[in-house]
């Protein structure tokens, strides 16, 4: 098994669209009604959507590849803070808004590659931290990132369609 990283371009927003649709159904698509579900997918998970993501500047996606295959993504924002964070809020974070991995990918070092990658980028940037926010029933996740140090900083909401779900946000100090 061959793994490479490397940066999304805007040919990649297709693969990037199917694969983000994908991977959100397998992990969390039982928690919704279909209607909420295909509300978020059509606004968030689209090949579009990839494309305006890949335009913006503050905004990089990383992919990881097995054997020349999409198996992982990461995407991150530089600057934008996290609204639902109580004070004192960073002034230089980096957002990971999205982190996806295969379901047959988990546990074979794609998710510590692009954490890595992620935390990286965030340093070289002079963030003053790291955010993310992860569903709160989702403890696989939640280990997995405090194993990289990161920490519940706040309870927060995330919206698919017009269901709310109970999130944490997740902060590696820098």
């Amino acid at each position: 098994m061959t793994i490479a990283l490397r940066p999304a371009t805007t040919a990649d927003a297709p693969a990037l669209a199917e694969f983000g649709r994908d991977s959100f159904t397998a992990a969390f698509g039982h928690l919704y009604r279909p209607e909420d579900l295909a509300a978020f997918l059509a606004e968030y998970r689209t090949p579009e959507k990839f494309r305006q993501n890949l335009a913006d500047p503050p905004t990089l996606i990383q992919l990881a590849e097995v054997d020349g295959t999409l198996a992982a993504y990461c995407l991150i924002v530089r600057g934008q803070p996290f609204e639902q964070r109580p004070e004192p809020r960073p002034q230089r974070p980096v957002f990971i808004s999205q982190l996806y991995c295969a379901a047959d990918m988990t546990g074979k070092g794609l998710g510590a590659a692009l954490i890595k990658w992620a935390i990286a980028e965030a340093r070289a940037w002079n963030a003053d931290a790291v955010q993310l926010s992860v569903f709160s029933e989702n403890f696989a996740a939640q280990r997995f990132y405090a194993r990289y140090g990161f920490a519940k900083v706040a309870d927060i909401d995330f919206w698919v369609g017009n269901h709310r779900d109970a999130e944490f946000l997740y902060e590696l100090a820098l």
